[in-house]
């Protein structure tokens, strides 16, 4: 038996970047740290938001890489000085991922009460109707 793969099936010409794509997804970091919201604000527009108590927006870096957008937290090294006799607050680094589709574009970052806002918009394609000629056979043309 035959493994069918997306990119392989002969109705879906050029998906196999979509079949990689799903791989690289399922590969990301599947920790539940930070948590997150992802929020569908219209038509159009989505909003991703993440727990990032303790973060400053100095500590945090939001970079998009080939349609990957990449949170990533790490905090200053905490005094020396400093005696904790109970730590329950998570200062880890992180890094979380999501694959953005194509024409979906960052729309801006906001934080607030310690919550990391990233809003995203889906732009529509313009639908565009092509006319494809039909190339006929080439005609050889006696000269006499």
């Amino acid at each position: 038996m035959t493994k069918l793969t997306l990119g392989s099936h002969p109705f879906l010409l050029g998906f196999d970047q979509l079949e990689r794509l799903v791989e690289r997804t399922a590969k990301a970091d599947a920790n539940g740290y930070p948590p997150y919201n992802i929020e569908q604000k219209g038509e159009n527009a989505y909003r991703i938001t993440l727990a990032v108590a303790g973060f400053g927006e100095d500590d945090l870096t939001i970079t998009l890489e080939d349609r990957q957008l990449v949170i990533r937290g790490r905090q200053a090294e905490a005094d020396a000085d400093r005696v904790f006799l109970h730590r329950g607050i998570a200062a880890r680094q992180f890094q979380r991922s999501f694959v953005l589709a194509e024409g979906v574009e960052v729309a801006g970052a906001s934080m607030e009460n310690g919550l990391l806002h990233i809003d995203l918009r889906r732009s529509q394609p313009e639908t565009v109707v092509q006319t494809i000629r039909i190339n006929g056979r080439t005609t050889t043309r006696k000269e006499g």
